[in-house]
């Protein structure tokens, strides 16, 4: 619910029914709805949006990591079997001043990714793969637009094929050594 709506318009009565549980037992177990988004979103972190640190980490090259972490964002955002797009960009776009913690947590996971994006820019500069005076800040914060963007097209309806051609696209941005 929190996915596919944000977190202020999942109401206890919309989550208590998606869970198929009372309300009694939602608060019995996570003390409220914001400890239950927390939850939410470190599960969704292991699960779901675990795959762009296993590209940063797993591939050998820089360009490599991002290729791949764009490819499986463009296939994992567009996925028929749970809400399109990424709930960390989305879970806390609009909401009032009662939420403002939880877009405070959620761009600090994006301020975390971004930077993991960022220090494996500096590994690519370092190994030569990317220019010396590459603006690894910059590029991290391209790449952060990107899947920003890529997310809100797959809640517009983008397909995978659709993000796979911007995967591309901002591929052809990468600065040669």
């Amino acid at each position: 619910m929190f996915w596919k709506h944000g977190y202020e318009p999942a109401s206890i009565a919309a989550l208590t029914e998606a869970m198929g549980i009372r309300p009694a037992s939602l608060y019995a177990a996570f003390g409220d709805k914001r400890r239950l988004f927390g939850e939410a979103v470190a599960r969704y972190q292991a699960t779901y949006g675990a795959f762009p640190g296993a590209a940063l980490a797993e591939e050998p090259t820089a360009r490599g990591a991002i290729e791949r972490m764009l490819r499986e964002i463009a296939v994992n955002y567009t996925d028929p079997a749970h809400p399109p797009g990424c709930l960390v960009i989305s879970g806390a776009v609009n909401h009032g001043p009662d939420a403002a913690d939880v877009e405070d947590e959620l761009r600090e996971i994006r301020r975390r990714s971004r930077a993991a994006v960022a220090e494996r820019l500096r590994d690519g500069v370092a190994d030569g793969e990317l220019p010396e005076d590459a603006d690894v800040d910059a590029l991290a914060e391209f790449i952060a637009a990107v899947v920003r963007g890529m997310s809100r097209s797959a809640q517009d309806g983008a397909t995978a094929a659709d993000l796979r051609d911007v995967a591309d696209l901002a591929m052809n941005a990468w600065p040669r050594p």
